[in-house]
């Protein structure tokens, strides 16, 4: 477990913003390993529920600047840069610039095994800040934070790339091949470090496997071995 009042200055500094009530930063920072099993729960605890609200407001925010920013570009290619900015790599690697990982209070035995470092549990503290800096301060304090951070990204050369499964999908439709299925074939780990593997498989081929710390993640990384697969590479 980490945190104090040192770690939350150091925190707003970084935000951008000095929270009037820490209460809800407090609470963005904080894994459920510290509040369930402890007796009575209230659901202001942790950031379980701000994550929801954090990926509301991010969402509206970078689909509002994309949709001003390129006057444009089709719906797709919208969506693609959408994609690309709030999937979860991209808010894991925010949160590790940030160096968001040593302000998060989590149990013991879940920091010992490697919890800060987890891409999923990264994705939901940023979004869970997010939210905290929307209840604060308003959309303002919210956007203020994600232009910082979120802005610089607009012009990668990989902003508007497909990912992985879209590119696989429109490569087998124009081929005239079915759609790929996907199948979850492995599940391990506990609530709070869950390990999936997912099986992707295209008629004419042999299926390919994808592991991550989501379906999502898993789905993904099978689908990118099985696009060099159909395409020969």
């Amino acid at each position: 477990m980490t945190g104090g009042t040192d770690s939350l200055v150091t925190l707003m500094t970084i935000l951008g913003h000095r929270f009037t009530d820490e209460t809800h930063l407090k609470a963005a920072l904080t894994h459920s390993s510290l509040t369930k099993g402890r007796g009575r729960r209230r659901a202001a605890d942790d950031y379980d529920r701000l994550e929801f609200l954090g990926d509301r407001v991010l969402g509206l925010t970078i689909s509002e600047e994309l949709f001003r920013r390129f006057p444009d570009a089709e719906a797709g290619q919208l969506s693609r840069r959408y994609n690309a900015q709030v999937r979860r790599e991209t808010l894991a690697e925010i949160a590790e610039d940030i160096g968001l990982a040593a302000h998060i209070r989590m149990a013991d035995d879940l920091a010992a095994s490697g919890g800060r470092e987890n891409p999923a549990i990264l994705e939901d503290v940023m979004e869970a800040v997010i939210a905290a800096l929307y209840l604060d301060g308003g959309f303002k304090a919210a956007k203020k934070f994600i232009k910082s951070q979120w802005w610089p990204r607009f012009d990668r050369k990989d902003a508007s790339r497909k990912d992985a499964k879209s590119a696989l999908q429109e490569w087998l439709a124009k081929a005239g091949k079915a759609p790929p299925i996907y199948e979850i074939t492995a599940e391990s780990g506990p609530d709070h470090d869950r390990r999936f593997v997912v099986s992707v498989s295209v008629d004419g081929f042999t299926p390919a496997d994808g592991k991550g710390s989501s379906k999502r993640e898993a789905e993904q990384k099978a689908a990118a071995k099985m696009l060099k697969e159909v395409k020969g590479e």
